[in-house]
């Protein structure tokens, strides 16, 4: 009820103002007290115990500045991120736009962060506090060994992470998605993995693989294979696209990639396609335009055992985590299952 009081006042900041004061307004939250593991919507993924099967995309929070207070708004895990081994400024601005009329959101924002260094003290100072908080890591637009950077942020990030996840899917860093090719992939995630085992003395958290959603058969069946090859913990089925269904804002033209509503299809029928593809041998997680119960319900009965949001709450506001939530126990309830994860690919 409050958010929808002040959502026109929000609404009239540039999305990017409006985001960090809404960093700044987490982080006055009281109490920050996250779910513990428990009850039906409780699942277990790559040897992770999740409160719920909800979290929060990377993207929102990228320096990890509130993952706690994401946790006490009702997410069962959030995921911080990304963050480049050296700071980077990001693209120009403005590079970042909300498309209201369509449910959506355009961003190019161009991994800005504070860097490795600045996240990892941050992170480490919450280790104790307990909760599900996976490191989302990249590398510097600049960079001249990419690969390299990734292996850096596994070393860093390994120690402070319930799991990394590897983005190699942003399309606003250029020539990025070229890592999503089977052999540059195969080679990158050989040094993520040895360089988290070196950090965590061979017991290194989970991998997790942020991948595209515009990718063509070949491309799923190829990284379905490295995946099972590699032991991921998970696919995260997907990042925004740079695909323009027909769009009635004005920002339609804008570079970027499209997040919010009008990727609900694509990432949809992308993660069946990861589904087919691994068999079901690997857990698969859930984004783009999951903005209600239904929504991410449909996820799971598509085969994902966890699902993330972003920009549903940009219109939603702060209470999406604990509707949706709500909305999923009542479904389970209506269709016989006593426990989320015997939902997971029963469409």
């Amino acid at each position: 009820m409050l958010f929808r009081l002040i959502r026109p006042a929000l609404f009239a900041l540039d999305p990017e103002s409006a985001h960090n004061l809404a960093i700044r307004a987490l982080k006055l939250l009281p109490g920050r007290h996250a779910a513990t593991p428990g009850g039906p919507l409780t699942t277990t993924v790559a040897g992770i115990s999740f409160p719920n099967p909800l979290g929060m995309a990377a993207g929102f929070d990228k320096d990890g500045e509130v993952p706690d207070a994401l946790l006490a708004l009702g997410f069962g895990f959030a995921e911080v991120g990304s963050i480049t081994p050296l700071p980077q400024a990001g693209n120009p601005k403005p590079r970042l736009f909300r498309l209201t009329e369509d449910g959506a959101v355009i961003n190019r924002m161009g991994f800005n962060n504070k860097g490795g260094a600045d996240g990892a003290e941050r992170l480490a100072q919450r280790q104790d506090r307990g909760g599900v908080v996976g490191i989302n890591i990249g590398a510097n637009k600049d960079s001249p060994d990419r690969i390299a950077d990734y292996a850096v942020m596994a070393r860093i990030m390994a120690p402070l992470a319930s799991y990394l996840a590897v983005n190699v899917s942003s399309p606003n860093t250029p020539g990025l998605r070229a890592l999503q090719d089977e052999a540059a992939l195969a080679e990158l995630l050989e040094a993520v993995k040895d360089g988290a085992s070196e950090a965590c003395h061979g017991k290194p958290p989970p991998i997790f693989l942020k991948v595209a959603p515009d990718l063509e058969p070949a491309d799923v069946d190829a990284i379905a294979r490295i995946a099972a090859d590699k032991s991921l913990g998970a696919l995260i089925v997907s990042n925004t696209t740079i695909s323009r269904p027909p769009l009635a804002s004005a920002h339609a033209g804008e570079a970027g990639g499209l997040s919010g509503a009008p990727l609900r299809d694509l990432a949809h029928q992308r993660l069946k396609d990861f589904r087919r593809a691994t068999g079901g041998a690997i857990p698969l997680i859930g984004v783009g335009g999951i903005a209600s119960a239904e929504d991410a319900w449909a996820r799971i009965k598509a085969g994902a055992s966890l699902i993330q949001l972003y920009s549903a709450m940009v219109y939603e506001g702060p209470g999406i985590a604990r509707t949706i939530t709500r909305g999923l126990e009542r479904l389970m309830q209506q269709e016989g299952y006593s426990c989320i994860a015997d939902a997971v690919g029963k469409e």
